[in-house]
């Protein structure tokens, strides 16, 4: 007789949603799929003359875009793909796309996912804006795709990504060493994620923090993010 202990008995078992790239909508926020065309100008406005900070890039795979034609070329090449799904995050108000993301490296039969390839224009940084963006990411993995874990993954060097995750109710669970070569440099690669029975509580943190009730006249937040 089999006596190896086993985990628990995964009942329902994850129903293998993919990303469909359907739009995704907050109050101040939409995640809208890439469009080359339709996003470019803004997009790069967002990140070019005055609003460029080339340190956002370090720790990207890609970037900086030194010209319209390469940023427009690469956008095209991205808008395509399926595996990962790109969307820009659009301001509501304006309209204008300030930033990106992806769900990457679905595995459907685990139901797992990851958001990555995530970059937010300065004026994004630091915003209720910015956070609900990536809440509005996690929203839609967990209650539309209905996944059991979402991945988080940053270079161990990035301190600020290390710190979001964390502030986003993340949990680390290590280091993988000379993960990946970025840019001809060594990665090691810090992982967290949150798992389904994690969510509702973290939803719940979101919620309130993104609460009108929560900003003063100038979106100054009233109370910080609390998740766990």
């Amino acid at each position: 007789m089999n006596t190896n202990p086993v985990g628990p008995i995964v009942d329902p078992l994850p129903p293998g949603t993919l990303p469909d790239l359907r739009p995704i909508g907050g109050r101040w926020m939409r995640l809208d799929p890439l469009d080359a065309e339709r996003h470019v100008a803004s997009l790069y406005q967002s990140i070019s003359g005055d609003n460029a900070d080339d340190g956002m890039w370090t720790y990207m795979a890609f970037g900086p875009f030194p010209t319209l034609e390469i940023f427009t070329e690469w956008l095209k090449q991205r808008q395509v793909l399926r595996d990962p799904w790109f969307y820009s995050l659009v301001n509501r108000q304006t309209g204008k796309a300030m930033g990106m993301g992806a769900f990457m490296r679905a595995d459907p039969a685990n139901g797992a996912i990851e958001i990555g390839s995530i970059w937010l224009a300065p004026a994004l940084q630091r915003t209720r804006e910015g956070t609900e963006a990536l809440y509005l990411m996690m929203r839609h993995a967990f209650d539309e795709l209905g996944v059991r874990r979402l991945e988080w993954k940053c270079d161990a060097l990035n301190e600020p990504s290390r710190r979001a995750a964390l502030r986003y109710g993340f949990t680390f669970e290590g280091i993988f060493r000379q993960h990946y070569i970025i840019k001809g440099f060594n990665r090691d690669t810090a992982w967290y994620s949150i798992i389904d029975k994690e969510w509702p509580a973290i939803r719940a943190g979101f919620e309130k923090w993104l609460s009108p009730e929560n900003f003063d006249e100038n979106g100054v937040e009233k109370a910080k993010l609390q998740v766990r």
